[in-house]
């Protein structure tokens, strides 16, 4: 069986609506957008997981003795602190992580709005014509 159809009028005239300089802004934006979100998900993905890290080395760390030594991480060097501190201080950073994790989550969400935006428009100019769907 044949999966070819034919377009009706209004499909075959969608392709011929004339691009502005604003609408080419447009797509231009969008086209940022869409790049700003891919690097915002993936630090957003980096950071989670660090967090993860940090929630299971306080598990961890709980297990220890609390006046044993443990060596911390500052930096590119270890120093050597009872476990009860390293517990305040990776739980420091695990906030630390939490709060940049949220504010990553809120600027992702904020780029989607503006993309959503820009998509009614463009789409109700161009219609068929132009994808802004992510493959």
């Amino acid at each position: 069986m044949s999966s070819i159809k034919m377009l009706d009028k209004k499909e075959e005239t969608d392709g011929d609506v004339e691009v502005t300089w604003v609408d080419q802004e447009r797509i231009n934006e969008f086209s940022r957008y869409n790049a700003k979100i891919d690097d915002l998900e993936e630090q957003y993905k980096k950071l989670k997981q660090e967090k993860e890290y940090l929630d299971d080395v306080a598990m961890e760390l709980e297990l220890a003795d609390e006046d044993e030594a443990v060596r911390y991480k500052v930096g590119d060097a270890f120093i050597h602190v009872s476990a009860s501190e390293a517990i305040e201080k990776v739980e420091k950073d695990s906030e630390k992580l939490g709060a940049a994790t949220e504010d990553i989550k809120q600027q992702i969400d904020g780029v989607y709005e503006k993309m959503e935006g820009l998509k009614k428009e463009l789409y109700a100019k161009f219609g068929n014509a132009i994808n802004l769907e992510k493959d």
